[in-house]
């Protein structure tokens, strides 16, 4: 299969050499996500359009290599593609003529080519001779060259012909090594899972930090939002995921800090131990998801407090957008039905809290806090590479079965994300296989016979080994997880 790969707009204005150097990321960033699909895959070209050239002929495989494509920022389009030399006038028609003639019985049409190179002709003149032809020979509707029931797209580049078979939406952005790396302040809910996608998209490398405010569910539900998030949009590059216990903070604030004030102190403490770890990690910004008015803690007077308290870049993505614009791009992304089933854990709740949060009363609260509750905070900070994040959780649990084989009586249960099952469907002819999305395992495994062996399955094996982990947490025994090899 041959794709062309366009790129995002923004990028084609930079200069010659920045220009160049996207590309040559972007060609590196491709064959990184699609490598594990396709060892094989060739990836060239080096101006304005890339050729991804993969080995593999199934529908389904070729169905998950778009998709890696869609969501691999620094990409504006993936065009399905077939490539002829350069034929003739009338040979270009007769390609096409193959390709669309039965696509176009009955529908009105319009032909668009793009031509690059030298010709002895324009792009309008095979728009004219294509079209044509295409009228008389075959069953259409007619020509239609405003919102036609079919596109007929070429390219013309150089000696070759691109027919083009579907064409793809990309998600656009600067490709992730363009930009420097940010530490994203995540808690798992819409906002901070948002604004970590935007900095992605934006060719930001981004880590991930969370503070633990006291629960091990909460701290697993994050974690998962983390890792989808890098498996989805930037696996091409190796991310950290800092885990900071803040209960003892949360209980010092509790303890000692007006009410009033608490929420604005405790968003003070989150920067001091993000912009403390981020001073280890040679990173300049931290990004939140906070938007101006959302919540109490989040007016200019309460952010400009808020941010006072370091000196390091804060970065907001979200800040002028409201709540229902960042839920539809959380469901757009994928990320919302994570973020809607996140244990609430509301650890510093104020009855009253302040709006108009003044310097000199929230430094006066600060000297009833003792700090080295914050530096011992910091100093138990967890550091793991988002792969890592499995692993931890094995360990808290008890050892979660891992197996590559089904035995009798086993079910096994896919708990991928819907749109994953339609482009990639999983059966097994020797067992039962449930379809239940994990953000309803918590709820749908009670209603399960506990007397059968249930084996969660993922295609990595990262989220299946996760909620394996949460369920025999939850006192489950009877669960296990799946793993077959060259499963993609």
């Amino acid at each position: 299969m041959l794709y062309l790969i366009k790129l995002f707009p923004e990028i084609t204005i930079k200069s010659r050499p920045v220009r160049r150097r996207f590309i040559r990321q972007l060609r590196k960033n491709i064959r990184e996500v699609l490598r594990e699909l396709d060892d094989e895959v060739k990836v060239t070209g080096d101006w304005d359009v890339l050729e991804v050239e993969t080995s593999k002929k199934a529908e389904n495989e070729n169905s998950a290599i778009t998709n890696r494509l869609k969501s691999t920022p620094g990409i504006a389009a993936i065009l399905s593609v077939d490539r002829h030399p350069l034929p003739d006038m009338d040979g270009i028609f007769q390609l096409t003529r193959n390709f669309y003639g039965e696509l176009l019985k009955s529908k009105t049409f319009a032909v668009r080519c793009k031509r690059t190179g030298k010709h002895p002709f324009r792009s309008v003149d095979v728009e004219e001779y294509v079209g044509g032809g295409l009228k008389r020979h075959c069953d259409t509707a007619g020509v239609k060259l405003k919102n036609p029931d079919v596109s007929v797209l070429l390219e013309v580049r150089d000696n070759f012909l691109y027919i083009v078979k579907q064409q793809i939406p990309g998600l656009g952005g600067f490709p992730l090594g363009c930009q420097d790396a940010v530490l994203s302040l995540i808690s798992g809910g819409f906002d901070s899972s948002v604004s970590s996608y935007l900095c992605i998209k934006r060719g930001l490398q981004t880590h991930y930090c969370f503070f633990n405010l006291g629960g091990k569910a909460h701290e697993l539900a994050v974690k998962e939002v983390a890792l989808f998030l890098w498996m989805k949009y930037h696996s091409s590059h190796r991310v950290k995921f800092i885990s900071i216990p803040f209960e003892g903070v949360v209980e010092e604030i509790l303890n000692k800090i007006a009410d009033s004030q608490m929420g604005v102190v405790l968003k003070r403490m989150m920067l001091r131990a993000g912009d403390a770890m981020i001073k280890t990690m040679h990173i300049d910004a931290l990004v939140t998801g906070e938007s101006v008015a959302q919540v109490s803690s989040q007016t200019l007077l309460n952010l400009s407090v808020i941010d006072s308290v370091i000196d390091t870049l804060v970065l907001r993505p979200l800040c002028v957008s409201d709540k229902q614009e960042i839920i539809d791009l959380a469901r757009e992304i994928g990320t919302e039905d994570f973020s809607k089933n996140i244990p609430e854990y509301c650890a510093v709740i104020s009855k009253n809290p302040t709006t108009k949060a003044k310097p000199e009363k929230i430094e006066n609260e600060e000297k009833l806090f003792d700090f080295n509750v914050l530096e011992d905070a910091i100093k138990s900070a967890r550091h793991q590479l988002i792969t890592e994040v499995v692993e931890d959780f094995n360990n808290i649990s008890t050892e979660v079965k891992i197996t590559g084989e089904v035995t009798r009586g086993d079910v096994v249960i896919d708990i991928r994300h819907p749109n994953d099952l339609e482009i990639s469907p999983f059966s097994l002819p020797e067992a039962e296989v449930l379809n239940i999305p994990f953000y309803k395992l918590r709820s749908d495994f009670s209603e399960l016979d506990k007397n059968t062996q249930y084996l969660l399955y993922c295609e990595k094996g990262m989220m299946s080994r996760l909620h394996a982990a949460h369920l025999q947490d939850a006192g489950y025994s009877n669960i296990g997880v799946l793993e077959l090899k060259n499963s993609n």
